[in-house]
C-alpha cells in the first residue's frame, strides 16, 4: 500500500497555511494587481531604469503568489486522488498521492526558505569567491573541486553564473575562483556556505599516498543594486591592466584585458579577467569592490559579528563549517547543523548541496546561529 494517509495530507495544509502567512500572499495579489497596472500605463518605459526595477519587483511577488497557488492546486489534486483511492482501494491513485505529497514536501520546503529571507539582499545575487587555505598546493586543487561543486549547484537550481576570476595554479587547482550567481534568492541561499570547508583524502601528488587535510575559504557577498550608494573616490583606486589567465578561451593571452583595482585606503584588491573587454573586466570589478566596501562599512557601524561574511577566521585547522571525508571512510558533514550524507559523490560531483543550505537556514531561524 503506498505510503500516505491523511495526516500527512492535514500536516501539508498546515504547513501551506503558515506559509501563506509568512508569505503575505494576500497583500502580495494587490502587489501584483497595483504593478500590472503600473506596467500598461503610458510612458511607463520612458524611464527605463525603473521600468526595469518595477518590472523585476513584479517578477519577484508573482513569483511567491505562483509559488503557494500551484502548492494549493497540488494539495488539492493530492486529497482528491487519496479520497478517491481510499474509497475503491485503487493503489495507482493512492501511489499518485503519495508521490503528489511528496512533490508538496519540496515545492513547501522552498517557500519555507524563501519565507525566512526577510532582507531585500537575499532575494538578489551573489558574489561567490573560493580562496585555497592551509594545504599548499593540496588546498588548490581543494578551491579548484569547490568551485566546481558550485557550478553544479547553481546549475540544479537553474540559477545563471558569470565567472569573473579563475586564474590556474602553476601545478595544480586554481589560486582562486570569483564567480557572480544570478538567480532566485540566490545571495540568501549561498550565504549559508559562508566560512571554512575541510577535505580529508589521500594525496594525489604524494607518491607515498598518504592522507592529507586541504581548506579552503568562501566568501559569499550580495550583489548590490545600484541605488545602495557606496561612496569611492577614484583619487583612492589604483587600476592595474595585465595579460589573462586560465579560463577564458582562445586567444585570451593576447592583450592586456585582465583588471585589478586596489582600493587603497582599505588595501581591498578585487580582480576580473573573464571577459576580454577590460572595459567589461574593470565593470565587473568595479562591482565586486562596491560590494566589499559595503561590507566593511556595515561592520564598522555595527561593532558586531559581520552579519553578511560572518567572523573572520584563518582558512584553517579549527575554523571549518563543513567537512570532506574521503578517507579513510567517506562522508561530508556540516558541523554547524550535524547534516551529513556518505554519498559524497552526490556533493562534490552533482552539486546536491541543498540538505545543507536548507537545513542551515532552518537551523539559524531556529536560533542556532548567532546574530
Amino acid at each position: 500500500m503506498a505510503d500516505i494517509d491523511e495526516s500527512t495530507l492535514d500536516g501539508l495544509g498546515k504547513r501551506l497555511a503558515e506559509v501563506e502567512g509568512y508569505l503575505h500572499v494576500e497583500e502580495k495579489r494587490g502587489t501584483v494587481a497595483e504593478l500590472e497596472e503600473k506596467s500598461a500605463a503610458p510612458g511607463f518605459w520612458d524611464d527605463a531604469e525603473a521600468a526595469k526595477a518595477t518590472m523585476a519587483k513584479l517578477a519577484s511577488v508573482k513569483d511567491d503568489v505562483n509559488g503557494v497557488d500551484a502548492a494549493r492546486s497540488k494539495l488539492d489534486d493530492a486529497r482528491a486522488a487519496y479520497e478517491l483511492g481510499t474509497e475503491t482501494a485503487d493503489e495507482d491513485l493512492l501511489s499518485e498521492s503519495a508521490d503528489l505529497a511528496a512533490s508538496l514536501e519540496h515545492d513547501l520546503s522552498e517557500l519555507e526558505l524563501s519565507s525566512w529571507f526577510t532582507d531585500d539582499l537575499d532575494h538578489g545575487d551573489a558574489i561567490v569567491t573560493v580562496t585555497p587555505g592551509q594545504g599548499g598546493l593540496e588546498a588548490q586543487d581543494w578551491a579548484d573541486m569547490l568551485f566546481h561543486m558550485y557550478l553544479r549547484y547553481c546549475d540544479r537550481r537553474g540559477w545563471s553564473v558569470t565567472v569573473n576570476d579563475a586564474p590556474v595554479a602553476e601545478v595544480i587547482g586554481i589560486d582562486r575562483a570569483t564567480f557572480t550567481v544570478s538567480g532566485k534568492n540566490a545571495y540568501g541561499m549561498l550565504r549559508a556556505e559562508q566560512g571554512v570547508h575541510r577535505l580529508v583524502r589521500i594525496s594525489p601528488t604524494d607518491e607515498k599516498k598518504r592522507r592529507q587535510t586541504s581548506f579552503a575559504g568562501v566568501e559569499v557577498l550580495p550583489v548590490l543594486p545600484d541605488e545602495v550608494e557606496v561612496n569611492i573616490d577614484p583619487k583612492d583606486l589604483r587600476i592595474d591592466v595585465y595579460h589573462s589567465t586560465g579560463h577564458g578561451g582562445q586567444g585570451v593571452n593576447t592583450t592586456d584585458s585582465a583588471v585589478r583595482i586596489t582600493h587603497i585606503p582599505t588595501g581591498t584588491v578585487v580582480t576580473c579577467q573573464n571577459e576580454r573587454s577590460q572595459l567589461q573586466n574593470k565593470a565587473f570589478a568595479m562591482k565586486i569592490l562596491r560590494s566589499r566596501l559595503y561590507e566593511q562599512e556595515l561592520a564598522k557601524r555595527e561593532a558586531e559579528l559581520d552579519e553578511l561574511r560572518g567572523p573572520k577566521h584563518e582558512i584553517g585547522f579549527g575554523n571549518q563549517i563543513r567537512s570532506y571525508v574521503l578517507y579513510p571512510y567517506q562522508l561530508v558533514k556540516d558541523l554547524r547543523t550535524g547534516i551529513e550524507t556518505s554519498n559524497v559523490d552526490s556533493v562534490l560531483s552533482d552539486g546536491d548541496l541543498d540538505k545543507f543550505i536548507t537545513g542551515y537556514h532552518r537551523w539559524a531561524v531556529g536560533g542556532g546561529a548567532q546574530s
